[in-house]
């Protein structure tokens, strides 16, 4: 994948995410997922951002290179996955928030025991267990591919996508900086309100 792709304004590449597919080679086969709902957080000018206040320990990577994991710790018990991509000199990341399922719906659910299909992956932190992310995973490198065991197949979505407030936050609501597709019944993913 170029690396161009992800050196764009944060909210364009959380809008161009949707659609592109996040791929996971694991001993037992390929977990492939379909990008359904992202959002946007930026630096300074985000106040719902891990990075609003400036660089921590916690959130220095979304400071650094594009391409990168920045994975975190929830609620104390779920991990999120997002993308560390923003311009040069600039701050952000894309929050993976939720996918469907392309390839490895066996080891999808086996890592999400119990859960029905259309669950298994449409949250972040549901799609962080379900493609088997955790904290191990910060840091690493997208870009890899085709050598890495996780990366980003690119697809142009010419699907409507739309952008409403981001979820869970306190702040920043008036930022239209999330974006999902919800591709129909045609492609077998279901409605979600």
């Amino acid at each position: 994948m170029d690396p161009r792709l992800l050196e764009q304004d944060t909210v364009e590449v959380a809008r161009q995410l949707i659609g592109c597919h996040l791929v996971r080679r694991t001993l037992q086969g390929n977990i492939r997922v379909k990008l359904t709902e992202t959002e946007a957080y930026r630096g300074s000018d985000d106040p719902a951002s891990h990075a609003y206040r400036g660089r921590t320990p916690r959130n220095h990577l979304m400071f650094g290179e594009a391409g990168r994991l920045y994975v975190y710790f929830i609620y104390g018990m779920h991990h999120c996955m997002n993308i560390v991509a923003h311009r040069s000199g600039e701050v952000g990341a894309v929050l993976l928030r939720g996918g469907w399922p392309i390839e490895g719906i066996e080891l999808l659910r086996a890592n999400r025991p119990g859960v029905p299909d259309r669950q298994l992956v449409n949250g972040p932190g549901k799609l962080a267990k379900a493609m088997g992310i955790g904290m191990e995973w910060n840091g690493y490198d997208l870009l890899q591919q085709p050598e890495g065991e996780l990366f980003l197949e690119w697809h142009t979505s010419s699907e409507p996508t739309r952008s409403t407030p981001r979820i869970g936050i306190s702040k920043g609501k008036e930022l239209l900086w999330r974006f999902v597709n919800e591709d129909g019944p045609e492609a077998g993913h279901p409605k979600r309100s």
